[in-house]
């Protein structure tokens, strides 16, 4: 399998191939530079491995949640490539693919939960949480925008981390999400190489939609906005 991932749905900039198992990514910070460095990235990784765009077999993005102007170009890049090279599309969700950086690190272990925070400006935060399940994240919890006072946790598992730079807001969150916390990294944010990870799986289960059918989510079109009193 040769896939090819992209992610551009945060201050970061990522693109990572995966061609039978083995994963080679670019990142980097540039909150305003992913259109000048998102195809010479992926130009590099082919090139370092003497492929063409032809030699591809799917394309994978982060869909989001995430900022409304990376997550745009993501998915021009990816329905581009894809109409033209007639190839299978996965998107995976942006707060999935940082639980799965965590999980990676080693921090987390089985069966331990794993709660995501983006900081989604205006106050709020995008949130999600998700399960260890044999080194792959599973999410336990629908993704939504809410503030922060308004976050919760699942009753089980029993353990879980915090993800994410929404996690800049814990002061705001509930006692009884913090107080189960064994840890939180703010630091963390979408790479390409676990977009690709998560593609791969999914594709292995019959995964994959057609280029028109590869959409970013925006979670505050499908949200039905709740304020706190006073906010």
């Amino acid at each position: 399998m040769k896939l090819l991932a992209l992610d551009t749905s945060s201050e970061g900039c990522s693109a990572a191939l995966w061609v039978d198992g083995q994963l080679s990514d670019r990142f980097e910070l540039a909150p305003r530079g992913h259109t000048r460095l998102l195809m010479p990235m992926i130009r590099q990784l082919l090139a370092d491995r003497q492929l063409q765009p032809t030699d591809l077999d799917s394309l994978a993005f982060a869909c989001g949640p995430g900022s409304f102007t990376g997550l745009r170009i993501a998915t021009g890049v990816v329905q581009g490539l894809a109409y033209g090279l007639d190839v299978p599309v996965v998107p995976v969700s942006s707060l999935a693919a940082v639980a799965l950086e965590a999980i990676a690190a080693g921090g987390v272990d089985a069966d331990s939960g794993v709660a995501v925070a983006f900081d989604a400006r205006m106050g709020e935060v995008y949130w999600g949480c998700f399960e260890n399940r044999d080194g792959l994240p599973v999410a336990v919890t629908e993704e939504r925008v809410c503030a922060p006072e308004l976050v919760t946790l699942p009753d089980r598992p029993s353990t879980w981390h915090g993800v994410g730079s929404g996690f800049g807001y814990r002061e705001q969150m509930p006692g009884e999400v913090t107080g189960r916390l064994q840890s939180v990294d703010d630091s963390l944010l979408p790479r390409a190489r676990y977009v690709a990870t998560l593609a791969a799986s999914a594709l292995v289960q019959g995964g994959g939609v057609a280029a028109a059918q590869a959409q970013p989510v925006y979670l505050r079109n499908t949200v039905a906005w709740k304020k706190l009193p006073g906010r």
